[in-house]
């Protein structure tokens, strides 16, 4: 049965609770009463049966605030990898006295944006958070900020989160923000109304979206929690926002029934779901209006014979987005040709593709077995 209360998810059967560096830090020190309310909370509800994994950011606005860095540690990457570095003791630290003081065991994992785009990868990481969970751990998971760059990181903890629920296979996820939820305008108007559930994450749903941070420490805004959302809802989980700043966050969310939840829209295989998932195409594949009403209607697989442009310089293997006539991505999959080959069939029939390459052609550029519906 779907979770579709606060209430069902903060009792689901695992859950990903994520938290932000501008609530876990004020003025470079961790906000010691609000954690302790909250560890207590994430205890209770171990104890109660739930499985519980945290998503924290707050390692680089704490080592930071330790080295005397400018702009929290972000005046260049450099400073923020310095600052992570440092930080991440910190952060760890919190959590494992915190957790501690209800007898509860902490693991740490620092993970890459390649870490779960990569599939072998990603499935080393849902085999430790699988055996850490089972060995009644909690696992703390972060960014590894000490190696990412900006070309290759996941920019914020939200996307991360809902990552990293996919691996853990979770059921439910809880987003601390610093406002109640969605709002369907800016929620500084006094106008605003909050939305309390998203059936469906469309274009409207998209444009409630602020872009903004108000605190300066984290790098996700309302936009990348709808992104999560998206990641989630593809795999069958249910996401919800709630406000974070308050002591005992959950519970005071849960009793005020006051937040958004995103319902899943489907349950992808674990397969399809860990490719709906993934953030770094590394092309596009655009195609013509009769492909884009094969492939979503029917979830047909992707014919050379429907692409009309290549984008990009991926090799076979990689992932590659497919965009319609209107430039709207419809999948993403695993191309069978690198972007040469792709460039040279496309628009072009099976046995002109033979002439072409001197040799049979696949039967498919993406086959619908590896591509995903966005």
């Amino acid at each position: 049965m779907a979770i579709s209360s606060l209430e069902e998810i903060a009792k689901c059967r695992r859950l990903v609770v994520k938290i932000g560096s501008a609530l876990l830090v004020q003025e470079g020190e961790p906000r010691k009463v609000w954690l302790a309310s909250l560890a207590k909370e994430l205890a209770e509800t171990r104890a109660n049966g739930t499985e519980i994994v945290i998503v924290s950011s707050g390692a680089i606005a704490l080592g930071a605030a330790r080295l005397g860095l400018e702009k929290g540690g972000r005046a260049s990457l450099a400073d923020a990898q310095a600052a992570a570095a440092v930080g991440q003791i910190a952060l760890a630290e919190i959590w494992s006295e915190g957790l501690g003081e209800h007898d509860i065991t902490v693991a740490q994992l620092l993970l890459t944006l390649e870490d779960l785009e990569d599939r072998r990868r990603y499935l080393n990481a849902s085999a430790t958070l699988a055996r850490l969970i089972d060995a009644g751990a909690i696992p703390v998971v972060n960014e590894n900020d000490t190696v990412a760059t900006e070309e290759i990181r996941f920019g914020d903890n939200d996307r991360l989160a809902a990552r990293v629920a996919q691996a853990a296979g979770a059921d439910g996820m809880l987003l601390l923000s610093d406002v109640d939820g969605l709002f369907d305008r800016h929620p500084s108007d006094p106008a605003a109304e909050l939305v309390e559930l998203v059936e469906t994450t469309d274009d409207e749903v998209r444009a409630m979206a602020s872009d903004n941070s108000g605190s300066g420490l984290g790098r996700g805004g309302m936009v990348s929690k709808i992104q999560a959302a998206e990641i989630a809802q593809r795999a069958g989980i249910t996401l919800a926002i709630i406000n974070g700043t308050h002591e005992a966050p959950i519970g005071k969310a849960v009793e005020a029934n006051c937040g958004t939840i995103f319902m899943p829209q489907r349950s992808d295989s674990a397969r399809k779901a860990w490719l709906g998932g993934r953030l770094a195409a590394g092309g596009t594949l655009h195609v013509d209006e009769g492909c884009a009403k094969a492939i979503s209607n029917g979830g047909a697989s992707l014919l050379a014979v429907g692409i009309t442009s290549v984008d990009g310089a991926f090799q076979r293997g990689d992932l590659v987005e497919i965009c319609g006539p209107d430039g709207a991505r419809l999948a993403q999959g695993l191309s069978e040709y690198d972007a040469v080959i792709c460039r040279r069939i496309a628009g072009l029939r099976e046995d002109h593709q033979a002439k072409i390459l001197g040799y049979a052609p696949r039967s498919a550029v993406i086959h619908r077995d590896h591509m995903v519906m966005l």
